[in-house]
């Protein structure tokens, strides 16, 4: 597709979402019923995978809750057959992507790549086509809507200064892979921009940002939040007119660090996964908006029950409506999702979620004289954020009955202080659960990042 008609389809894209949003919800619930139905039926003809899977499904489908669920363990087994374009092969796909040289390029000329970390266990090997490329940048106009004011847009046009993309560099990795196609299509936005690689030390990446003083600065939420410590510490001295925060959910400790250190910017927040780059963004009431009207995610329990509203969800199923070359339906996303029961108070229709950790990352101890305790991220999460003078924390479970934490302090924290408040609330966290015999390390590493270039909060023993 050349570029003027991938524009027009894009805007357009855009134009239709607006209608949609001020037409309200039953427009969005329309238009989601009619790219349902169109999807599983596409599904069902084009993916011998999903042809055996939905021998039982009525033909038109408009309710998800009608088809099963899936996962990217049993797709990924299944890859031949649930592509649907009868030239793409897992032996093809992996070929390519084990050449570092092809990242960005399009496989078959056609679909970009992008692989997970395997944080969670399992790669996973995802393709995008031009049709959901274009869905997907639609949608980050959408958010970025959100945040581009006139004056924000006249200070970037006035100084030039570039942006500064603080990703994991190495391998098809999403973000990535998404900014290596954007310079080989010359985007300017792209090739005025600057990457750093997440991996970096953080002195010298602090003294890189230092050197760049980029006007737009984008990274991983965690590793944002890990920065803003270093700004409000005085080492990084930067003054960008916009962060824009990728990738992750936010917790709310992050959340008001970044607004501290970065007073002067607009704040972005924006979720997305490689099964769907645009999940949702950000608003100042601190809650995601979720692009419903090209998307489907159903929060439920352990079960795969629906979760109400107002509750925490154990995981979330996602639907896209516009990945064709690998059909991603009632996925099993594993991140935990609170689905706000109310109409956000920043006037935004689009509905709003918070997301509190993947359930992979659920922590379960042993017990001699009973059933396992099992915790779900989000206490140990909420728990060590009322600790002041924390930039960055990990709890790491080493053994079945060992947690180890580490702390990353505050310039001028008393660490000794910093730890015994965090050992206190964990000790009595576990002790309210029946885990009383579980022992509480202190770690003298400061937190990690996982090969996909974050910081993942909690991690269970494997």
């Amino acid at each position: 597709m050349d570029a003027s008609r991938r524009t027009t389809s894009t805007f357009a894209l855009l134009r239709d979402g607006r209608r949609a949003c001020r037409q309200g919800p039953d427009a969005l619930a329309a238009r989601r019923r009619d790219r349902l139905a169109a999807m599983a039926d596409f599904a069902r003809v084009h993916s011998p995978y999903y042809r055996r899977l939905y021998r039982r499904v009525p033909t038109r489908v408009t309710d998800p809750a009608l088809l099963p669920v899936t996962d990217k363990q049993t797709l990924m087994r299944h890859f031949d057959d649930w592509v649907t374009d009868r030239e793409v092969t897992l032996d093809r796909v992996r070929s390519f992507v084990d050449d570092p040289h092809r990242i960005g390029d399009r496989f078959l000329g056609r679909y970009l790549v992008s692989t997970t970390s395997g944080t969670t266990g399992h790669r996973g090997i995802f393709l995008l086509d031009e049709r959901a490329a274009t869905v997907f940048r639609a949608l980050s106009l959408r958010a970025a809507s959100r945040v581009f004011t006139p004056g924000l847009l006249v200070r970037m046009l006035a100084r030039r200064a570039p942006s500064a993309h603080v990703i994991a560099t190495g391998g098809h990795l999403a973000a990535n892979a998404v900014i290596a196609r954007m310079r080989a299509d010359g985007r300017r936005h792209a090739t005025a921009g600057r990457v750093f690689s997440a991996h970096t030390p953080l002195p010298e990446l602090v003294e890189q940002l230092n050197r760049c003083r980029p006007l737009v600065l984008v990274g991983y939420a965690t590793v944002i939040a890990l920065l803003a410590g270093e700004q409000l510490a005085g080492r990084l001295r930067i003054a960008p007119a916009l962060v824009s925060l990728v990738a992750e959910g936010l917790t709310d400790g992050g959340r008001r660090r970044i607004r501290r250190a970065f007073a002067a910017a607009r704040v972005m927040d924006t979720y997305g996964c490689n099964e769907s780059l645009a999940l949702a963004y950000g608003c100042p009431q601190g809650w995601l908006h979720v692009h419903s009207d090209w998307l489907i995610l159903e929060p439920v329990d352990a079960d795969h029950r629906p979760t109400p509203p107002g509750q925490q969800s154990s995981t979330v199923l996602l639907t896209s409506l516009c990945r064709r070359v690998q059909p991603i339906l009632r996925y099993d996303l594993g991140d935990s999702v609170l689905w706000r029961p109310d109409p956000c108070p920043c006037g935004d229709p689009l509905p709003a979620i918070r997301v509190r950790g993947r359930a992979a990352d659920l922590l379960s101890f042993p017990r001699p004289d009973g059933d396992p305790v099992r915790i779900v991220p989000m206490a140990f999460e909420t728990l060590v954020e009322t600790v002041p003078d924390i930039d960055l924390f990990q709890i790491v479970q080493t053994t079945p009955t060992t947690v180890r934490i580490r702390i990353r302090p505050a310039a001028g924290a008393d660490p000794d202080r910093v730890w015994c408040a965090v050992r206190a609330r964990i000790t009595g966290l576990l002790t309210r659960h029946g885990a009383a015999h579980v022992t509480v390390e202190r770690a003298e590493e400061p937190p990690v990042q996982s090969a996909g270039g974050k910081f993942r909060v909690v991690i269970p023993c494997r």
